[in-house]
C-alpha cells in the first residue's frame, strides 16, 4: 500500500475520533435550567369616568363700544354765547344738563312778532264773528241780502284760518327760541367736540359727539361652528328677551387690576363676515348692574368674554392628556390591561376635553403619556381625582 493512502487513512481516523469525543462531551454535559420570563407591568395614572351635566361656554374677545351714541347738532343757526365746562373730551354730564347756548336775540324778536300777529288775527276773528252773527239776525227780517251773509261767512272762515296760521307761527318761533339752549338728551360722556364761544354755528352741522354711560356693548366674533353651543332660541333675529338671554362674563385689566363685569347677550348680527367667516354676537353691559367695587367698563377697553351656552347631559370631562391620536383613549379593563377605545370629542376646552359618546360611567381611563402602547399590556394604577370643572 502506498504511503500516501496510509497517511490519508490515519488522518480520517483521527478526525473521526475527535468528532466522537466532542459529541460525547456535548451529550454528557448537564442541561441548563429553564427560566420563566415574568410579564412587565407599567405604572400609570388613571381616573374613573363620571358623566355629568354641564353648560358649554363660548369664548371670544372684543372692544367696548357705546350702546347709545349721538352727535350734538344745532337745529338753528347763530353765534355761540356759552359752553358748558363739561363739554370737553371725557366730560361727564347728566340728562337735561345745559351744554351750549346760542344768541337768542333774533329768536326772541321772532317770537314777539308771532305773538303780535296772533293777537291781530284773534281780534280780526272776533270782529268777523260779531259781523256774521249780526247779519244772521238781520237776514231773518230780510234787511240784508243772501250774498252779504255769504261774504260775511267767508270772511269769518278766513279770519279763523289766520288765527290757526298765527298759532302755528308762534309755536314754531317758540320752538326755535327754545333751541337756542342745547341740553343733554341722556346721562353720558363727551367723545369729541368742535365748538368755541363766539363761533357761528350752522343748522344741521355737528358740534360734538356724546354717548350714554348707562350701558355699553361689545361685539364678539364667534366661529360659525360654535353657534351650535348656543341655545337655538338665542339665535333669533332682533333683540333677545333679557329674562332669558344668556349671561356673559367679561374680564379685563384696569389700573393694573383684573376686574369682572356681568353682561347679557343682546342679539346676534344676521350676517357672516366674508373675510373671517365668523358671526358677531353683541354683549350688553349695564353699568348699574355691577358689583360696587367694580369700576365702570370703559369705552375702548379690550375684554375677554365667556358666553353661557346650552346645557348638555351625559358629558365626560377628561384632562387633555387622556386623549390620544385619532380620537382615542386608553381604558383599563378588569384585568388591569390597556385597551384602545374610540370616542367622540365634542370640543376642547382649556386643559380639558369634552366627550359625549364612547365612554360609560365607572370605566377607568389612562392619563399617563405612554409612548409605546400595546393593546392588552398590563398596568398598575394610581388614581387621580375627578377632573375639576373649573
Amino acid at each position: 500500500m502506498p504511503n500516501t493512502a496510509i497517511k490519508a487513512i490515519i488522518t480520517i481516523a483521527v478526525l473521526l475520533a475527535a468528532v466522537a469525543a466532542a459529541a460525547g462531551i456535548i451529550m454528557s454535559r448537564p442541561m441548563p435550567e429553564q427560566l420563566t420570563v415574568s410579564e412587565t407591568t407599567s405604572a400609570i395614572r388613571a381616573m374613573t369616568v363620571v358623566k355629568e351635566s354641564l353648560r358649554l361656554k363660548i369664548r371670544s374677545e372684543g372692544t367696548v363700544t357705546p350702546k347709545t351714541q349721538t352727535n350734538v347738532i344745532p337745529e338753528i343757526k347763530g353765534r355761540v354765547t356759552w359752553i358748558s365746562p363739561n363739554l370737553v373730551v371725557g366730560g361727564y354730564f347728566q340728562a337735561g344738563d345745559l351744554l351750549v347756548t346760542i344768541d337768542a336775540a333774533d329768536y326772541e324778536a321772532r317770537t314777539g312778532l308771532a305773538q303780535a300777529q296772533l293777537l291781530r288775527a284773534e281780534a280780526e276773528l272776533e270782529h268777523k264773528r260779531f259781523e256774521l252773527q249780526r247779519l244772521q239776525t238781520l237776514i231773518k227780517d230780510n234787511l240784508v241780502s243772501q250774498s252779504n251773509l255769504e261774504n260775511a261767512a267767508r270772511a269769518h272762515k278766513i279770519a279763523k284760518a289766520n288765527v290757526i296760521e298765527s298759532k302755528i307761527n308762534l309755536a314754531q318761533a317758540e320752538r326755535d327760541l327754545s333751541r337756542t339752549k342745547i341740553t343733554a338728551p341722556f346721562e353720558g360722556m363727551v367723545r369729541s367736540e368742535s365748538i368755541d364761544i363766539g363761533q357761528f354755528v350752522q343748522q344741521g352741522a355737528p358740534i360734538a359727539s356724546i354717548y350714554a354711560s348707562d350701558a355699553v356693548e361689545v361685539r364678539l366674533p364667534i366661529v360659525n361652528a360654535q353657534l351650535a353651543y348656543l341655545d337655538p332660541a338665542n339665535l333669533q333675529r332682533g333683540e333677545l328677551d333679557p329674562a332669558t338671554a344668556p349671561m356673559i362674563r367679561l374680564t379685563a385689566r384696569y389700573a393694573g387690576t383684573s376686574f369682572v363685569w356681568r353682561g347679557q347677550l343682546a342679539r346676534t348680527e344676521g350676517e357672516i363676515d366674508a373675510q373671517s367667516r365668523m358671526i358677531t354676537a353683541v354683549a350688553r353691559v349695564r353699568q348699574d348692574n355691577q358689583s360696587p367695587d367694580v369700576p365702570p367698563l370703559q369705552v375702548g377697553a379690550f375684554v375677554a368674554a365667556e358666553i353661557e351656552g346650552q346645557y348638555l347631559d351625559d358629558i365626560v370631562r377628561l384632562p387633555r392628556a387622556a386623549l390620544r391620536p385619532n380620537s382615542q383613549v386608553l381604558i383599563i379593563d378588569g384585568d388591569n390591561r390597556l385597551r384602545f377605545r374610540a370616542v367622540n370629542v365634542l370640543r376642547l376646552e382649556n386643559d380639558f376635553v369634552l366627550i359625549d359618546s364612547g365612554l360609560e360611567s365607572g370605566e377607568v381611563v389612562n392619563l399617563s403619556p405612554i409612548q409605546t402602547v400595546v393593546d392588552g399590556m398590563r398596568v398598575s394604577l394610581t388614581f387621580e381625582p375627578t377632573a375639576d370643572r373649573g
